[in-house]
């Protein structure tokens, strides 16, 4: 296994020597290649414009379609670059056709954006939301889920990490569930592309949604998706531009051939550079090592929390990921980042309405997310549990 080299990726984090940042599931510190980069193409395209400034980088941009395509094992057609996850996800599902009567199955810890567009195709098409039940771990179980898939089931649909907590739900063995069937399948994976290796071959999804600010540590305001070539074929996308589908004679035009059919003409080349150079930094540290960092990190957080009186981890599934999810009695989680923020520590919090079904079943009020990334040291898990403690003593 590759060793991360901490002291020189820290160098490049150059926050981490004045706080301990533990909130990558919002948005993680970039490291300063990313950072340069965007500052770089935003320097020339003041000098000479931002014609001439794609024009001039046009070949690195290009390679951000590669740099996607290498950090998910696919091919550079099969992706496209988008606004944001959201966007890259609604592309996708709304691409989809919809009738009365079909049928879109998902997961309990489904997320708000996603769930909120099933209710809304849902409304227009008479179309069935069906969630699939979690098993005795909090995954999705996969044995309800090959009992309720019948002809009408025209889509499965989950979030490969949720939002709200470390559970990692079992992705590839959706996937050949879903191929199996001849099932669509949409893989929301955010939280899972740069904590963890992510190869759509292995997974069997055929459309797979992300975004940079994550822990792929690139820019906001950037997000990929991945669409398998047999179904991008078969995908109009629900709204066009003369990028995505150029206007070739008066009454017709010709949707592209490859992903970018989902993309439109107009787009911050900044970010994208950014996020090519995320991306990359990513790749040569190692997805695996990447990985079991992450991993160990999270196990630390958590046996540290379990020792401190009043909390209770949250996390479900056999082998949580890099998000540690946590109550802790006498306090609300608003006031615990808070507090954590006025000493030098950065967290999050996870609201029931980000995934009010899984938050419905185990009655969950608003819990505390932490999210460690391999740029984070053991002391700095250690003084998050410190300073917990303190408060459990108060």
């Amino acid at each position: 296994m590759r060793l991360i080299d901490i002291d020189r990726i820290r160098s490049d984090t150059p926050a981490a020597s004045r706080l301990v940042y533990l909130h990558n599931a919002g948005a993680a510190l970039m490291p300063t290649p990313v950072v340069a980069a965007m500052k770089q193409h935003i320097d020339l395209e003041s000098e000479i414009g931002g014609y001439a400034a794609a024009d001039r980088e046009s070949d690195r941009l290009d390679a951000v379609y590669r740099s996607v395509a290498n950090l998910l094992n696919a091919a550079p057609d099969e992706i496209a670059l988008m606004e944001n996850a959201t966007v890259a996800w609604q592309m996708a599902f709304y691409a989809l056709p919809f009738r009365a009567g079909d049928r879109i199955l998902t997961a309990e810890a489904e997320y708000a954006a996603n769930y909120v567009a099933f209710l809304q195709v849902a409304k227009r098409t008479g179309a069935v939301i069906d969630v699939v039940p979690s098993d005795a771990s909090g995954e999705l179980d996969i044995h309800a889920l090959e009992r309720m898939i019948d002809e009408r089931v025209k889509l499965i649909a989950i979030t490969w990490v949720p939002t709200n907590g470390g559970l990692v739900n079992p992705a590839a063995t959706i996937g050949r569930i879903a191929r199996a069937h001849g099932i669509p399948y949409l893989l929301d994976a955010c939280q899972a592309v740069g904590q963890m290796q992510v190869d759509v071959e292995a997974i069997g999804c055929d459309m797979l949604s992300a975004t940079g600010r994550k822990f792929l540590r690139g820019p906001r305001g950037t997000g990929f998706l991945y669409v398998r070539r047999p179904l991008l074929r078969q995908l109009e996308p629900p709204m066009i531009d003369h990028f995505a589908a150029p206007w070739v004679a008066r009454n017709y035009y010709q949707l592209r051939d490859d992903a970018r059919r989902f993309e439109t003409w107009e787009n911050n080349y900044a970010a994208r550079l950014g996020l090519g150079v995320a991306v990359d930094y990513a790749l040569a540290i190692g997805l695996d090592p990447i990985e079991q960092r992450c991993r160990m990190l999270a196990d630390r957080l958590r046996s540290g929390l379990a020792s401190v009186r009043g909390v209770t981890i949250r996390d479900l599934g056999r082998m949580p990921g890099a998000i540690v999810s946590f109550t802790m009695d006498g306090y609300e989680a608003d006031a615990i980042v808070d507090s954590a923020a006025a000493a030098g520590i950065t967290i999050g919090a996870s609201h029931p309405s980000s995934t009010r079904i899984d938050a419905d079943v185990r009655k969950l009020p608003v819990i505390v997310r932490a999210s460690p990334h391999y740029y984070n040291t053991e002391a700095e898990i250690d003084r998050l549990v410190e300073h917990l403690t303190g408060l459990a003593q108060q």
